[in-house]
C-alpha cells in the first residue's frame, strides 16, 4: 500500500469512483463516504456510494444519503456500479470481511483502491493506496485532511462540512473522548465558518428517535444489565425477543453500551446482542483497558484501544457464559 500522499494527482483526473465503508454504517462511516462523495463531484468525477447494508433512519436526513445503494437490498444494482468502478474507495475499515458479503466482490474488482481509515492493524495487501492512523478521532477528520492537503480547501461547501462533522461529533462523543484534539477543534471551527449548524446536526443524529426506543433503554437498564464490581465491569445481553417486544430497528441500540460506562468505577462495559446470523459485541473501557485486544483475542474483532467490536457464532447464553469466563483472566487489569 503506498501513502496516501501520492494518491493526489489521481484526483484532478475524472473517474468512475465507488466509495464503500463498513456493514451497518455509523455515523462516521455515511459522514465521510457523502462528505468525499460531495467533494468528488466537484472534481468531476462520477461517484456512486454502496453501503454493505441498511443504515439507521437518524443518518437518513444527510445530503446524499437518498442517492446511496444498499447493497444487500439492490445486489444486481450494487455489482455493476462496483464492476464499472475505475477507482474505489474504502473508509472507515481496516479489512475487508468487514462489508460482510461484499467482501469477495471488493477483492475481486480490477481497479485502484484506496484506504482511509483509524482503526488498527489494516489489510494493506487489499489496498493500493492508503492512510491508517489511530491518532485520528475519526475517518471525517481524516477525510478533511485530505481534501486540505490536496490542495483543494475551497470544494468544502456546507454539504461536505455538514457530512465531515456528524462523523467527527458521533466518533468523539459530542468532543468528549480523548481523540477531540486541537486540531479537531481547528477543524470544527473551520466547518463552523463554512455555515453549518451544528445544533440541527445534533438534533437530526440525537433527537429523532420513537418512544419505543427510549422504552427500549428503559427495560434494557433494568432487566439486561449486570454488575460486576469486582472486576469494574458492567455486560447487558439483548435477546431476539427484546428487539421484536420494542420493535428494535438499525440504529436503535447505538450508543446504549456507553450507559454502563456512566457508573461509578466501571471501566469496562460490553453489550452482547442476538442477531440472526451471529452474536454481536460492543466493547467500550476507560483508561488503559485494551478493548481491540480483547476483542481480537476473545470474539474474533477488533477496533480501538477503548472501543471495539466482536461477534460469536455461540448461542446467546453460550457467549455471555464464556465472557463472563475470560472476565476472571482480566481480574488484575481492571482493578
Amino acid at each position: 500500500m503506498e501513502p496516501i500522499t501520492a494518491f493526489y494527482s489521481h484526483l484532478s483526473i475524472p473517474k468512475k469512483v465507488v466509495i464503500t465503508t463498513h456493514q451497518k454504517p455509523d455515523g462516521d462511516a455515511m459522514g465521510s463516504s457523502l462528505g468525499l462523495y460531495h467533494f468528488l463531484i466537484q472534481l468531476g468525477h462520477s461517484v456512486t456510494v454502496v453501503a454493505p447494508t441498511n443504515w439507521a433512519d437518524f443518518l437518513k436526513w444527510m445530503p446524499g444519503c437518498d442517492k446511496v445503494v444498499d447493497f444487500e437490498a439492490k445486489r444486481e444494482q450494487a455489482n455493476k456500479i462496483l464492476n464499472e468502478a475505475e477507482l474505489l474507495f474504502c473508509l472507515d475499515f481496516n479489512i475487508m470481511h468487514r462489508t460482510k458479503h461484499m467482501e469477495n466482490v471488493l477483492l475481486g474488482l480490477n481497479c485502484v483502491k484506496v484506504l482511509i481509515d483509524h482503526h488498527q492493524q489494516p489489510q494493506e495487501s487489499a489496498f493500493t493506496y492508503g492512510v491508517s492512523n489511530t491518532s485520528k478521532s475519526s475517518t471525517c477528520e481524516m477525510v478533511f485532511d485530505l481534501i486540505i492537503n490536496s490542495g483543494y480547501a475551497d470544494k468544502i461547501n456546507n454539504d461536505v462540512a455538514s457530512c465531515l462533522y456528524v462523523g467527527v461529533m458521533t466518533d468523539t462523543g459530542s468532543f468528549r473522548f480523548p481523540a477531540a484534539s486541537a486540531n479537531v477543534h481547528r477543524m470544527i471551527a473551520f466547518l463552523k465558518e463554512k455555515g453549518i449548524n451544528h445544533t440541527a446536526i445534533h438534533e437530526n443524529i440525537y433527537d429523532s428517535f420513537l418512544e419505543n426506543r427510549l422504552r427500549f433503554i428503559g427495560f434494557a437498564l433494568l432487566n439486561r444489565m449486570e454488575v460486576f464490581y469486582e472486576y469494574n465491569t458492567a455486560i447487558m445481553a439483548i435477546t431476539k425477543n427484546d428487539l421484536f417486544r420494542f420493535r428494535i430497528k438499525t440504529g436503535d441500540t447505538e450508543g446504549l453500551v456507553n450507559y454502563l460506562l456512566t457508573i461509578e468505577g466501571i471501566r469496562f462495559g460490553a453489550i452482547v446482542i442476538d442477531r440472526d446470523e451471529e452474536r454481536k459485541w460492543s466493547f467500550r473501557s476507560k483508561g488503559a483497558f485494551d478493548v481491540n485486544t480483547f476483542a481480537r483475542l476473545h470474539f474474533d474483532g477488533g477496533g480501538h484501544f477503548n472501543a471495539a467490536g466482536g461477534s460469536s457464532k455461540d448461542p446467546l447464553e453460550v457467549t455471555v457464559r464464556n465472557f463472563k469466563n475470560i472476565l476472571k483472566e482480566y481480574e488484575t487489569q481492571l482493578q
